[in-house]
């Protein structure tokens, strides 16, 4: 009857958890869009909006903050956000109350749980201030990577449920990250927080053509500006506070940042390419890649619309997945090759 209990736990753990990551896509996207369409500000204060659960009437909001005359449309957008974001919040608490139970368990991952919880509440306090720092550079770009490490340690949990639900020991053999796998890591972190930075200090179309910026290979760039990490806090960042040569440097930066990603996660491609259980995920890998290269390309040419800026967004969200399910398979590997060797004992011995 208690392993019957369990067996039932588990598959609601592994649904919901799944759940978690095409969930947290959805907050990511949206997130995204409410910075697209200027509504970061929507509402003046948090939690609430004009003091309220709700977007309150045009009267009720200027009684409330006289200064931040009401725009509805944003103000539903910022909190549409927000009210999925604390829905987010209440799934991973049911993860953790659903996961006690089998927290002693050798191999269950509980850690995992922890993180997240510890994670989705970091999110919560750089949402607030978000708002409250008037969408400081600085914490708008942390917002955006916090979220992506939500999305991240959902799948990483989804996958540690799988591997739980196998029986694989938590002793089995595992590969060991080389440093290539490192470097690849580390570029991806860099770019999404380039991408972060540019979008936050309005920097998507800095420069102007492609492969030249404004028309040249290298521009007038204020570099010492464009990543000054310790602006002001207390302007209204909204639609930026730098200059234009402080924005193209950030926006070059993010292509160079592109182009040593892009390096990384070929050498990365060919050097495993022998391995038959890596080549499809590597494959996906670099695709993902080049199709998130020709949406940033297009972004610039076609003046970064809406639609294709919430595309460049996905493709941020799918490379994120796709390195930390390769990532994943490759520490795998050899506990699937261990247990391959078994089945293959048992087979010949029977």
């Amino acid at each position: 009857m208690l392993e019957a209990s369990h067996s039932r736990r588990l598959r609601w753990l592994l649904n919901l958890s799944l759940l978690g990551v095409v969930f947290t896509t959805v907050v990511v996207l949206i997130g995204a869009w409410t910075r697209l369409v200027d509504a970061g500000l929507g509402c003046p204060d948090w939690p609430g909006c004009y003091g309220g659960l709700v977007v309150p009437d045009a009267e009720r909001a200027m009684a409330h903050s006289p200064d931040a005359p009401l725009e509805a449309f944003k103000a539903w957008v910022e909190m549409i956000h927000r009210y999925l974001a604390s829905t987010l919040g209440l799934l991973v608490i049911a993860l953790l109350a659903l996961g006690a139970g089998l927290r002693r368990r050798a191999g269950y991952p509980w850690v995992i749980h922890l993180a997240l919880l510890a994670v989705i509440l970091l999110q919560g306090a750089f949402g607030a201030f978000t708002v409250t720092l008037k969408l400081w550079p600085q914490v708008v770009t942390l917002h955006l990577l916090g979220g992506l490490t939500v999305l991240l340690l959902f799948l990483w949990l989804h996958l540690g449920l799988r591997r739980f639900a196998k029986g694989n020991a938590p002793g089995a053999p595992r590969r060991r990250l080389t440093p290539l796998w490192g470097v690849a890591i580390v570029l991806l972190v860099l770019q999404l927080a380039l991408g972060g930075w540019v979008s936050s200090n309005y920097a998507g179309i800095a420069c102007q053509g492609f492969p030249t910026c404004n028309g040249q290979w290298w521009p007038a760039m204020d570099w010492s500006e464009g990543f000054h990490l310790t602006q002001t806090v207390g302007p209204n960042y909204l639609y930026g506070q730098l200059h234009a040569d402080a924005r193209t440097a950030i926006h070059q930066g993010h292509r160079i940042g592109a182009l040593l990603l892009g390096l990384a996660l070929l050498t990365l491609a060919l050097r495993h390419w022998a391995n038959a259980r890596m080549r499809p995920w590597l494959a996906g890998l670099v695709v993902a890649y080049v199709v998130q290269l020709g949406l940033g390309i297009a972004n610039v040419l076609l003046w970064l619309p809406l639609w294709l800026a919430l595309l460049h967004t996905a493709g941020a969200v799918a490379l994120v997945m796709l390195l930390t399910i390769t990532v994943w398979r490759w520490r795998e590997t050899a506990i699937e090759a261990v247990g391959s060797t078994r089945r293959d004992k048992e087979w010949v011995n029977g």
